[in-house]
């Protein structure tokens, strides 16, 4: 299971025949059971794992029947409503890498959305790119995300979706031909679009609040950026506006960078092409880091190389291991501000201070 790779294991599905396939946790042995026996490897495994399973309601899975692209809804709590969070477009080595990420992702919406006071649960969807095809191909995308639609229409609104990493609201439309239970549609068909400028509005707060609680502000302050898509090209912004001395930024993609790059070009701005993996970004000279691409990048290795004294980003469950390292950010007297705080503030300042009181 550990090295099992994503081809490999389409191969093992379509050998059995398997299309649409489920991960249920069974409350009365406290054990997560599959619907084909030939799948029992993958609860064993989630049944094994202490660091990322607790106790996900249910997990529902489909290949679509063209471009073998894995799709999946990861349903971690609905006891407050329907599970509720993005879709993720990613591309993964192994299929370990693929559930930890869907289950650290969906505990990480429980989290958000109780702490916004919003009666949704937590859950969150997560899909497979396919590298044999191009991703930015216009029949691809539109196929492979109007069957995740279909997905979300088979688990009967459970799981309800919207926007994430990889993902855009022209996706979003897609979705919704086939399924009602999805949210961040586009404005033209009654929905409210793209929700990145409000949460990149979110995290600024974040950042001014753990400033606050120091006596500071962020006038003449160096921020790092992890990633300059969707949240982090508006967050950067927002920074120059509120009077930065500089803003130092890194992303994997060329494009992104060549453009966020052009449009920040009369400001005291450092855009840098990074390797898959590279998280060098992290350890600048600086007051505050921003996490704004992938998660997990707060761990055992990362957390000693950080010079800054705040941690504050967009980027989903950004630390590897929630106890450990947390704990390693506080002996070290890092502030970090997580992501399930101020991705839901949406430029409360006052609100955020209130809660990072609470924390320390």
């Amino acid at each position: 299971m550990k090295n099992l790779n994503i081809p490999d294991f389409i191969k093992i599905l379509k050998e059995n025949k398997i299309n649409r396939f489920h991960l249920v946790y069974n409350q009365k042995n406290k054990k997560v059971e599959p619907s084909h026996k030939e799948l029992q490897f993958l609860a064993d495994f989630i049944n094994s794992d202490t660091r990322d399973f607790e106790e996900h309601e249910g997990m529902f899975f489909q290949l679509t029947d063209k471009y073998d692209v894995l799709q999946a809804a990861f349903v971690h709590r609905t006891k407050r409503g329907q599970a509720a969070g993005g879709v993720r477009f990613w591309q993964y080595d192994t299929v370990e890498d693929y559930l930890r990420d869907g289950m650290r992702l969906a505990k990480g919406m429980t989290h958000k959305n109780a702490l916004a006071g919003l009666w949704w649960g937590g859950g969150k969807g997560v899909m497979v790119h396919n590298p044999e095809y191009d991703k930015n191909d216009k029949s691809y995308r539109e196929y492979i995300y109007t069957e995740y639609g279909k997905l979300l229409t088979a688990i009967k609104g459970c799981y309800v979706t919207a926007e994430d990493v990889g993902t855009s609201v022209e996706d979003m439309l897609n979705i919704y031909r086939t399924t009602r239970f999805t949210t961040c549609i586009p404005e033209t068909v009654g929905g409210s679009g793209n929700p990145s400028e409000p949460t990149s509005r979110g995290v600024l707060a974040g950042m001014e609040a753990a400033l606050a609680f120091k006596g500071k502000t962020l006038a003449g302050k160096t921020i790092a950026v992890q990633g300059m898509g969707h949240v982090a090209e508006p967050l950067i912004g927002h920074l120059f506006d509120k009077g930065v001395a500089k803003v130092i930024a890194a992303d994997i993609n060329p494009d992104v960078v060549n453009s966020v790059k052009k449009k920040f070009a009369d400001k005291n701005f450092e855009a840098r092409l990074a390797e898959k993996g590279d998280n060098s970004i992290l350890f600048e000279n600086c007051d505050i880091v921003a996490p704004c691409a992938t998660g997990a990048v707060l761990n055992e290795k990362t957390i000693p190389q950080i010079k800054a004294k705040i941690i504050c980003g967009a980027a989903n469950n950004q630390l590897e291991d929630h106890d450990r390292d947390d704990k390693a950010l506080a002996d070290r007297g890092i502030i970090y501000v997580p992501d399930f705080l101020n991705n839901r503030m949406n430029g409360n300042c006052k609100l955020c201070q209130r809660t990072i009181r609470l924390c320390r």
